[in-house]
């Protein structure tokens, strides 16, 4: 299933960025459809571990029949408490591509495709009481308007914000294509696809609270990791990358590095890749989604 569920992004580069060790714990903290994973079992020997994290109930269909492997259903922002509770204190590397999967946008029932029709939920946990539909029914105004400012980047956020209030009034919103028809006044002619793939992000981003997830994540790498482990993430817009880029160069997310005493760096990373690593344009033609993925290793000091 895995072929057509998620076709994995800058699958050698995650893997040469890992340095994996035989012998070594590693985990794969967005599983989706495995295929970071597989590459990964290949390169372990019968002494190695892989723990993946997905707390996406489709996921689970693609587990690997695999002695050497352990499925955590849990959302990867509570990474350093499953690992415990599965016995392990520290590991050699911790793998994170941050991208929705190919498989969650084909599926409409999700929400997460502005192509098809389906309930407005977007929800990568269904454990989740907040959907889409939540968001864009209650929310206040001056929220929406910084969600889609901050989290879409979209230009016309606050009219944008105006628009869902005063009509909400008459209609609560319940599927993709009533709110669609809803802001149609508001999306610009010719770039329809670009604005409502904004849009959309913003309401994902925020029904699953990804950037303060995200954050907790990193913040617990730090811990988790033993001195001299790997920890590879590839993100797809700049909201995600840029934490990702300041956790590793600082080991904080502003501000700039704490210096000790003596003026030395407090952090706990070494910056492997000075800048990101990106896809080449092969990989490009035949798989669209690894246009905007960028990829950052840092080493555990």
């Amino acid at each position: 299933m895995e072929n057509n569920y998620h076709v994995p992004v800058m699958l050698q580069p995650c893997i040469d960025g890992l340095n994996i060790n035989p012998d070594g714990v590693y985990v794969d903290v967005t599983f989706g459809g495995g295929g970071h994973s597989r590459e990964i079992l290949k390169h372990l020997g019968p002494k190695g571990t892989l723990i993946a994290f997905d707390q996406d109930p489709d996921a689970q269909q693609n587990v690997p029949q695999d002695d050497r492997f352990v499925f955590i259903d849990q959302n990867f922002g509570f990474l350093k408490n499953n690992l415990r509770l599965k016995g392990f204190r520290q590991v050699d590397g911790i793998l994170a591509d941050l991208g929705v999967s190919s498989h969650q946008f084909d599926v409409p029932e999700r929400g997460f495709s502005i192509r098809k029709n389906g309930d407005l939920d977007m929800r990568m946990d269904q454990h989740r009481t907040l959907t889409a539909a939540g968001v864009l029914n209650t929310y206040p105004e001056d929220k929406l308007h910084k969600i889609f400012g901050i989290y879409g980047e979209v230009k016309n956020a606050k009219s944008l914000a105006k628009a869902i209030v005063t009509s909400r009034l008459d209609t609560q919103f319940s599927d993709i294509d009533s709110f669609k028809k809803a802001i149609a006044d508001y999306i610009p002619r010719g770039k329809e696809n670009k604005y409502l793939a904004q849009v959309f992000q913003a309401l994902r981003i925020e029904v699953n609270a990804e950037i303060q997830v995200l954050e907790d994540f990193l913040a617990q790498t730090a811990e988790v990791l033993k001195p001299g482990g790997r920890l590879v993430v590839m993100s797809y817009h700049s909201l995600e990358d840029r934490p990702v880029k300041n956790f590793m160069a600082k080991g904080k997310f502003q501000g700039e590095v704490e210096k000790d005493f003596f003026g030395n760096h407090q952090k706990p990373f070494e910056v492997i890749t000075r800048k990101a690593i990106v896809a080449s344009d092969d990989e490009i033609a035949q798989n669209n989604r690894a246009r905007s993925a960028k990829l950052r290793i840092a080493e555990k000091i």
